[in-house]
C-alpha cells in the first residue's frame, strides 16, 4: 500500500514539474504577447511567434480578442429576414463559441508541442483597448497586418493597426499572412533618435538573433555625403550590439529607396524602424514609414516608439 502511495506521489510530482516548465521555466525571460482574432486565426501569428519565442528564450502569451459584441455574421440581417431569429442567433452564438474555443487549443496544442512557456488571455471588453492595455505589460506584440476585429475586410495597414501602432507602449511585430522563417535583419537608420530607439528596443527584446546577418539600411541626400548621420558615434554604438553588421547607404528618396531595396532582396528580412507619434490630423495628410512598408511589403516589421 506504502509503494503505491508513493508511486501516485511520485506520478503527481512529476506531472507537476512538467506543467511548471512549460508555464513559468524562465521567470526572468521577456514577455511576448501573439494577438489572436478567434474567428480568423491567423497561422502566421502563431509561427513567427513560436520562432521569435524560442529564438528569444521568452514567455509567450496569447491574446484572444473575444469582445463581446464582435460577431461572426450579421445580426441585424439575421432579426430583418427571419421570424425565427432568436433560435437562430443563439446557434450562430454557439457556433462563434466553438469557433473561438477551437483557436485557443489551436495555439496551446502549437506551444506544447514548440516546447515553449506560455499561457493565453482571453479579453471580452473592446478590441484595441484590451489590447493597448496588455501593452503596458508586455515587451513586445506580434500581430497580423490585416487584423481588423471585425466583420468587414480593410486593405492593409488597417484601421485597428494604425490606432494601435499610435498609441501602444511595447514596441510592436506586425507580420504579413505568410509564415517565412527570418534569417536577416535589416535596421533602418535617418539619424533620428526614433530609430536609434528601435535598435535599442530590438537589441533587448530579441537579442537571441543577434547570430543573424545584420544591416543598417540609410538614405541620404543625393548631393549629401555617403556616410551615415553621426558616423562615428553610430558605428561606436552599433557594434556593440551587432559587431558583424554592415551598412549600406543609398541616395534619393527614402520612401522610394528603402520600398525599392527590400523588394529587391532575395532574404527574408525582419526590417527594424522607429516610428513617431502625431496627431489625428498630421496623419490624414503623411502616410508614416511604417504604414507604407505595411502597405506595400510582406515583411516582418519590427516598429517601435520614441516616447
Amino acid at each position: 500500500m506504502k509503494e503505491i502511495t508513493k508511486k501516485i506521489i511520485k506520478k503527481e510530482f512529476n506531472y507537476n514539474q512538467e506543467k511548471k516548465s512549460l508555464t513559468t521555466r524562465n521567470t526572468r525571460s521577456k514577455k511576448i504577447l501573439a494577438v489572436f482574432d478567434g474567428y480568423k486565426f491567423s497561422q502566421s501569428t502563431l509561427d513567427y511567434a513560436i520562432q521569435l519565442t524560442k529564438e528569444a528564450d521568452a514567455f509567450l502569451v496569447g491574446v484572444f480578442l473575444d469582445e463581446s459584441f464582435y460577431r461572426s455574421y450579421n445580426t441585424l440581417q439575421i432579426l430583418k429576414t427571419h421570424k425565427d431569429a432568436e433560435q437562430i442567433l443563439l446557434k450562430l452564438d454557439a457556433k462563434d463559441q466553438e469557433k473561438r474555443d477551437a483557436a485557443v487549443t489551436k495555439f496551446q496544442k502549437a506551444c506544447g508541442q514548440a516546447g515553449v512557456a506560455y499561457t493565453f488571455h482571453r479579453n471580452k471588453d473592446i478590441a484595441i483597448h484590451e489590447l493597448k492595455q496588455e501593452s503596458i505589460y508586455a515587451d513586445l506584440i506580434i500581430i497580423n497586418d490585416s487584423e481588423t476585429f471585425s466583420r468587414i475586410a480593410e486593405d492593409s495597414p488597417t484601421r485597428f493597426i494604425k490606432e494601435l501602432l499610435a498609441d501602444v507602449q511595447c514596441p510592436v511585430l506586425v507580420v504579413p499572412n505568410k509564415f517565412i522563417p527570418i534569417d536577416k535583419i535589416i535596421l533602418l537608420y535617418d539619424g533620428a533618435p526614433s530609430s536609434v530607439f528601435a535598435i535599442k528596443m530590438f537589441s533587448y527584446v530579441l537579442n537571441g538573433m543577434g547570430d543573424l546577418p545584420v544591416e543598417v539600411f540609410t538614405v541620404k541626400d543625393k548631393k549629401g555625403t555617403s556616410h551615415v548621420s553621426d558616423n562615428k558615434l553610430m558605428k561606436e554604438f552599433i557594434k556593440r550590439h551587432f559587431p558583424k553588421v554592415k551598412f549600406v547607404v543609398a541616395k534619393g528618396n527614402p520612401e522610394e529607396e528603402i520600398v525599392s531595396y527590400l523588394r529587391n532582396h532575395k532574404e527574408n528580412e525582419l526590417v527594424v524602424l522607429g516610428a513617431y507619434r502625431r496627431t489625428e490630423i498630421s496623419r490624414w495628410f503623411k502616410a508614416s514609414m511604417a504604414d507604407i512598408l505595411i502597405k506595400e511589403l510582406d515583411t516582418a516589421l519590427f516598429i517601435a516608439h520614441n516616447k
